[in-house]
């Protein structure tokens, strides 16, 4: 196959296009195939680093305020001509916008099929670069050149999304490899480290291009954490007022090669707070390294940091989560390993071997398609898709279905003692409260919701029965939270436990079912001290397995208000009220539901705390301790003969809002769980 690769930037300025386009140039010698790209003049450039292709310079001229940057705005007939000699199967646009523009029409005019990959959000850039009026513009002209290309192909969902809301129809997703020998954990080197954080600091680094797209200065905000030393890796146009912002910081200036693999291993904690990445690929090449990440919740993270698994998410604009985040890595060494141990599993199989291999498979389409033949998902790229233009405009929330949520476990899911607002008799519980911010995040379709938990369950009974039954009903998104009434039995064995409820989370996510796993806990009474123990035995293990499986954790070890006496009601073994608000919340803010945190402080802002319910110890073993007494000795449980109270599906929905929203957020008011391949699951368990 003869590919004609057209790139707005080339060799020798290194950025994330040139990264990419260096990895395809690699993959298509190896396979046999020929190459010609073209690209703006804008130095010498290394025979050997173009692995047999032929390059063609064109004039250019240097962007303004960037002029590592350079601009090539060639003639149609000229570009034309160049391509009609090379006579391409296919023409590849690599982040078009300019010489994109022309390259497109090229293609056309030669009868060549074109595919366009996004891998710039231009028109997000205006307002960073102080124009943001030029954006309507810039918007119209990504719309018309990536309408034009017989396929687009994009790096991640909220890419497709961007596109499909510009009419774009055709995109396809096509993430980015990353290079897992050169970015692996064994990298990490601790002279490096002495040298840099002398006094042992948790080092945090930054590794992208110094430009106001990038949002560097939002670092500012971890200037007031004790501890870490902040590194910042990269060049570009903001480098003197960014270490002027940032006297504290070490500025490496640019890195690449075996440099940058060893810098990045020896990160403790990798951040990223800009909000207009397409993709994001120094989040993947910290995750190859071991590195767990905070970055903002928009764009290309939301596809690769997977919440409170490998890192964390914060609001895009909300500094102090973001240092709250920061703070709660750098503190807790224990839980940086196991993010980082996750985060290396979680990139297993998305080498760039793979994803070359699915962009060859795009060729193709792209060909059969310019061959007026039926357009097929070529079988090499699993997680393509195609978003199609509909053929009226319908309004975006208008073609979301509700999203079916479905909780199972024991008494602390079934909501016992959450008698907040409920008739005598029933319950709340954190999985409601949970269910209804889920609605309030999807106004319009809302939620399906059903409750399959009864007191006195154990692991087996959600595993052999709830969990197929969630499954069956068609759950998208399942919350379990069970292993107290088994912890607590004589002689149990928590690694064992664990690894049954981990059978569990296996069977759900090769069912394609996004889980959300809390971890069993006990209040701060003197009561329970002896079971301690075996509690932390049973949550260590299942983090590993929510982390091999690609389950949202709730760890509840990071969460001492749920520890404290004033959550728990009068039994001293289930939640109040108070309690489940604190647990749903923080179940919310895991999954990355918008507003989560806002939302929660205005409700404790509306409660008084009133539900902190104390009974003398006589009192208590009359009226709790006894009964649990007498059913242990009939052989009975407090569960025996009940059912779920909602074994069905039931719609929980909130009018989609007809003015403004009564919370604003940067983040779409309509959330979805994010959702993993199949192959990604089975790459994870590798």
């Amino acid at each position: 196959m003869k590919v004609a690769i057209l790139a707005e930037s080339f060799l020798p300025h290194m950025n994330g296009v040139t990264h990419s386009l260096l990895q395809v140039l690699g993959h298509l010698e190896r396979a046999g195939h020929e190459a010609l790209v073209i690209a703006p003049r804008a130095g010498r450039v290394d025979e050997a680093a173009l692995r047999g292709a032929r390059l063609l310079q064109l004039p250019s001229t240097p962007l303004p305020r960037y002029p590592q940057v350079r601009i090539a705005v060639p003639g149609l007939r000229r570009l034309t001509a160049a391509l009609a000699e090379f006579s391409p199967d296919v023409v590849h646009l690599a982040s078009p916008f300019v010489l994109g523009w022309q390259g497109v029409r090229a293609a056309e005019a030669i009868g060549a099929p074109s595919v366009a990959v996004y891998q710039t959000d231009v028109p997000a850039y205006a307002a960073r670069y102080g124009v943001p009026a030029a954006a309507p513009a810039l918007e119209r002209h990504v719309a018309r050149l990536h309408g034009r290309a017989t396929l687009t192909l994009a790096p991640s969902s909220s890419a497709l999304e961007r596109l499909d809301a510009l009419g774009v129809s055709g995109t396809r997703l096509w993430r980015r490899g990353v290079d897992l020998e050169r970015f692996r954990p064994g990298r990490r080197d601790e002279a490096w480290r002495r040298r840099i954080a002398p006094g042992g600091e948790v080092v945090v680094g930054y590794v992208g291009r110094l430009a106001p797209e990038k949002q560097v200065e939002d670092l500012l905000a971890l200037r007031g954490l004790a501890g870490i030393r902040l590194v910042v890796v990269g060049d570009g146009p903001s480098r003197d007022e960014l270490e002027a912002l940032l006297p504290d910081a070490v500025f490496t200036g640019f890195l690449g090669g075996e440099e940058l693999a060893t810098t990045l291993a020896s990160f403790d904690v990798f951040v990223h707070p800009g909000e207009s990445e397409t993709f994001c690929q120094t989040v993947q090449e910290a995750h190859a390294s071991g590195v767990p990440v905070v970055a903002t919740g928009a764009g290309g993270p939301l596809d690769l940091v997977r919440q409170s698994v490998d890192g964390w998410l914060y609001r895009p604009g909300d500094l102090d989560e973001f240092a709250a985040r920061v703070a709660d890595l750098a503190g807790d060494a224990a839980k940086r390993r196991a993010f980082g141990r996750a985060a290396r599993r979680g990139v297993e199989g998305r080498g760039w071997d793979v994803l070359c291999e699915e962009l060859l498979g795009h060729y193709r389409d792209a060909r059969a398609r310019g061959a007026g033949l039926a357009s097929v998902e070529p079988p090499t790229a699993p997680a393509a898709r195609t978003v199609p233009r509909p053929a009226e405009p319908v309004p975006a929330r208008a073609a979301r279905a509700p999203l079916r949520f479905v909780a199972v476990g024991d008494s602390l899911t079934e909501g016992l003692c959450d008698d907040s607002r409920t008739a005598p008799g029933e319950y709340r519980g954190w999985a409601d409260r949970l269910a209804m911010l889920l609605a309030m995040s999807r106004p319009g379709p809302g939620v399906e919701y059903a409750n399959l938990a009864v007191r006195s369950r154990r692991i087996r009974d959600v595993v052999d029965e709830q969990l197929p039954a969630a499954l069956a009903l068609g759950a998208e998104l399942v919350g379990v939270f069970v292993g107290s009434n088994d912890l607590v039995q004589r002689g149990a064995d928590p690694v064992a436990l664990a690894d049954r409820l981990g059978d569990g989370l296996r069977a759900a996510a090769d069912a394609g079912c996004r889980v959300l796993v809390v971890t069993p806990f006990l209040p701060e009474r003197w009561e329970v001290r002896g079971l301690r123990a075996r509690f932390a035995r049973f949550d260590e293990r299942l983090r590993a397995l929510a982390a091999e499986h690609g389950a949202v954790l709730v760890d509840v070890e990071h969460a001492p208000e749920l520890r404290a006496r004033s959550s728990w009601a009068a039994d001293r073994v289930h939640l109040n009220p108070a309690g489940h608000r604190t647990l749903a919340y923080a179940a919310a803010r895991a999954l990355g539901i918008p507003d989560a945190a806002v939302l929660a402080d205005l409700e404790l802002a509306l409660h008084d705390g009133a539900h902190r319910t104390h009974v003398s110890g006589p009192a208590w073993m009359a009226m709790h301790v006894l009964p649990w007494v007498v059913r242990r000795l009939r052989g009975r449980t407090a569960g025996e003969g009940r059912s779920p109270k909602r074994p069905e599906l039931a719609l929980l929905r909130i009018p989609a809002p007809t003015g403004a929203p009564l919370l604003e957020s940067k983040r779409s008011p309509e959330w979805s769980p994010p959702r993993s391949s199949a192959s990604q699951r089975a790459a994870n368990r590798n």
